[in-house]
Protein backbone atom coordinates (compact mmCIF):
# COMPACT_ATOMS: atom_id res chain seq x y z
CA UNK A 1 0.00 0.00 0.00
CA UNK A 2 2.53 2.83 -0.95
CA UNK A 3 1.66 5.69 -1.00
CA UNK A 4 -0.61 6.10 2.36
CA UNK A 5 -3.49 4.60 0.21
CA UNK A 6 -4.89 3.53 3.91
CA UNK A 7 -8.40 4.45 3.63
CA UNK A 8 -10.32 4.72 7.15
CA UNK A 9 -13.42 2.84 7.46
CA UNK A 10 -16.77 4.91 8.63
CA UNK A 11 -18.88 3.06 11.21
CA UNK A 12 -22.07 4.29 12.14
CA UNK A 13 -23.02 4.27 16.45
CA UNK A 14 -26.82 6.06 17.20
CA UNK A 15 -26.91 8.27 13.83
CA UNK A 16 -22.97 9.46 14.16
CA UNK A 17 -20.54 8.93 11.69
CA UNK A 18 -17.02 7.99 12.91
CA UNK A 19 -13.59 7.35 11.07
CA UNK A 20 -11.21 5.73 12.52
CA UNK A 21 -8.35 3.91 11.34
CA UNK A 22 -7.22 0.14 12.63
CA UNK A 23 -4.13 -0.07 14.92
CA UNK A 24 -2.21 -1.43 11.79
CA UNK A 25 -3.66 1.41 9.31
CA UNK A 26 -2.21 3.98 12.10
CA UNK A 27 1.25 2.31 11.82
CA UNK A 28 1.34 2.40 8.24
CA UNK A 29 0.37 6.32 8.22
CA UNK A 30 3.15 6.79 10.85
CA UNK A 31 6.10 5.13 8.91
CA UNK A 32 5.18 6.59 5.61
CA UNK A 33 4.73 10.05 7.29
CA UNK A 34 8.14 9.62 8.77
CA UNK A 35 9.83 8.03 6.12
CA UNK A 36 8.56 11.17 3.99
CA UNK A 37 10.63 13.57 6.82
CA UNK A 38 13.64 10.76 6.04
CA UNK A 39 13.70 8.99 9.58
CA UNK A 40 16.34 6.30 9.47
CA UNK A 41 16.11 3.01 11.24
CA UNK A 42 12.23 2.94 11.49
CA UNK A 43 11.56 -0.62 13.25
CA UNK A 44 7.62 -1.33 14.84
CA UNK A 45 7.54 -3.56 17.22
CA UNK A 46 4.08 -6.03 17.71
CA UNK A 47 3.24 -5.08 21.65
CA UNK A 48 0.15 -6.98 21.49
CA UNK A 49 1.39 -10.28 23.58
CA UNK A 50 3.82 -8.53 24.94
CA UNK A 51 2.49 -5.29 26.64
CA UNK A 52 -0.76 -4.09 27.50
CA UNK A 53 0.84 -0.36 26.47
CA UNK A 54 -0.03 -0.46 22.82
CA UNK A 55 -0.50 -2.83 19.75
CA UNK A 56 2.54 -1.13 18.20
CA UNK A 57 5.76 0.82 19.16
CA UNK A 58 7.15 2.27 16.45
CA UNK A 59 11.04 3.48 16.75
CA UNK A 60 13.17 5.57 14.89
CA UNK A 61 15.67 8.44 14.72
CA UNK A 62 16.25 11.30 12.94
CA UNK A 63 19.94 13.16 12.49
CA UNK A 64 19.37 16.24 14.47
CA UNK A 65 17.01 17.50 17.31
CA UNK A 66 15.20 19.96 14.63
CA UNK A 67 15.02 16.70 11.96
CA UNK A 68 13.64 14.83 15.26
CA UNK A 69 11.07 18.09 15.01
CA UNK A 70 10.02 17.86 11.57
CA UNK A 71 9.68 13.74 11.72
CA UNK A 72 7.17 14.54 15.12
CA UNK A 73 5.25 17.16 13.09
CA UNK A 74 5.07 15.70 9.61
CA UNK A 75 3.48 11.80 11.41
CA UNK A 76 1.40 14.12 13.46
CA UNK A 77 -0.14 16.16 10.60
CA UNK A 78 -0.49 12.81 8.21
CA UNK A 79 -2.48 10.88 11.49
CA UNK A 80 -4.69 14.08 11.92
CA UNK A 81 -5.84 14.13 7.60
CA UNK A 82 -6.17 10.65 8.03
CA UNK A 83 -9.12 11.08 10.95
CA UNK A 84 -7.10 9.72 13.98
CA UNK A 85 -7.37 12.09 17.47
CA UNK A 86 -3.39 12.39 18.31
CA UNK A 87 -3.30 11.74 22.57
CA UNK A 88 -0.71 13.47 23.45
CA UNK A 89 2.50 14.18 22.43
CA UNK A 90 5.73 14.05 24.84
CA UNK A 91 9.09 15.93 25.16
CA UNK A 92 10.24 19.65 24.11
CA UNK A 93 10.65 21.59 20.94
CA UNK A 94 14.28 20.63 21.22
CA UNK A 95 14.11 17.41 22.83
CA UNK A 96 16.39 14.50 21.73
CA UNK A 97 13.73 11.63 22.40
CA UNK A 98 10.18 12.64 21.51
CA UNK A 99 6.80 10.45 22.07
CA UNK A 100 3.84 10.14 20.02
CA UNK A 101 1.02 8.18 22.00
CA UNK A 102 -1.65 7.56 19.15
CA UNK A 103 -3.81 5.41 22.09
CA UNK A 104 -3.26 1.84 20.42
CA UNK A 105 0.29 3.14 18.46
CA UNK A 106 3.25 4.54 20.15
CA UNK A 107 5.80 6.24 18.04
CA UNK A 108 9.22 7.15 20.06
CA UNK A 109 11.64 9.58 17.63
CA UNK A 110 14.69 9.36 19.01
CA UNK A 111 18.06 11.39 18.11
CA UNK A 112 21.03 8.37 17.20
CA UNK A 113 22.84 9.00 20.28
CA UNK A 114 19.07 9.18 22.79
CA UNK A 115 18.40 6.03 20.59
CA UNK A 116 21.52 4.14 21.07
CA UNK A 117 21.25 5.15 24.94
CA UNK A 118 17.66 3.53 26.05
CA UNK A 119 17.76 1.11 23.15
CA UNK A 120 14.17 0.25 23.31
CA UNK A 121 14.53 -2.61 20.88
CA UNK A 122 16.69 -4.45 23.38
CA UNK A 123 14.46 -3.89 26.32
CA UNK A 124 11.19 -5.08 24.38
CA UNK A 125 13.42 -7.86 22.23
CA UNK A 126 10.49 -10.36 23.25
CA UNK A 127 8.04 -8.07 20.91
CA UNK A 128 8.22 -9.73 17.43
CA UNK A 129 9.47 -7.08 14.43
CA UNK A 130 6.92 -5.76 11.87
CA UNK A 131 8.20 -5.84 8.55
CA UNK A 132 7.45 -2.43 7.40
CA UNK A 133 9.38 -1.91 4.35
CA UNK A 134 7.12 -2.23 1.86
CA UNK A 135 6.08 1.38 3.35
CA UNK A 136 9.22 2.85 3.15
CA UNK A 137 10.50 3.82 -0.50
CA UNK A 138 14.44 4.93 0.40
Amino acid sequence: MPGCAVSATRRTIKGVVNNFLTSAEKLQVAVEAADKKHAEEIVALNMEEVSLLADYFVIMHGNSERQVQAIVEGIIEAEEAAGVTVQSVEGKKDSRWMLIDLGDVVVHVFTKEERAFYNLEKLWSDAPLVDVHQWITA
